[in-house]
């Protein structure tokens, strides 16, 4: 019998659960999401920051800030942060639900992760039409 220290002899265990082993379900893929937007917004807010910053410095650097959030990729990225907005809010409320107790069983699990990407979809579209109709794009 050979005398080992135990360090290099390794187990034989079972693999943990991973993201190979399941399927992503709804739930699943909108807790991913939820912290993805969560982190996209730090961004947002630093352009929104930056667009407020714009408008105290004086008209010369508000327009120029301005028209590069105005552009096509400017108004691509406010799209965005628009629909991680509305997800990252729709989605604080589906756990604010589950914070009180409630909202627990499968059937409606899905359909609040349903409701949020379904949500956050119609909410973005609404404001971006609102915003269109008033001239404003």
């Amino acid at each position: 019998m050979q005398a080992t220290s135990g360090r290099s002899a390794r187990p034989e265990r079972p693999l943990s659960p991973h993201i190979q082993i399941y399927s992503p379900l709804i739930n699943m893929m909108m807790s991913i999401v939820h912290r993805i937007t969560g982190a996209a917004l730090y961004v947002g807010s630093l352009l929104l920051a930056w667009w407020l910053f714009a408008a105290a410095a004086g008209p010369d650097y508000y327009d120029y800030v301005a028209g590069l959030l105005g552009s096509w990729p400017g108004k691509i990225v406010l799209l965005g942060y628009t629909w991680a907005l509305m997800h990252h809010l729709l989605g604080g409320l589906r756990h604010f639900i589950w914070d009180t107790g409630r909202g627990y069983d499968l059937k409606t699990v899905d359909l609040l992760s349903w409701g949020t990407l379904a949500g956050s979809l119609v909410l973005t579209a609404l404001i971006w039409i609102g915003v269109a109709v008033s001239g404003g794009l």
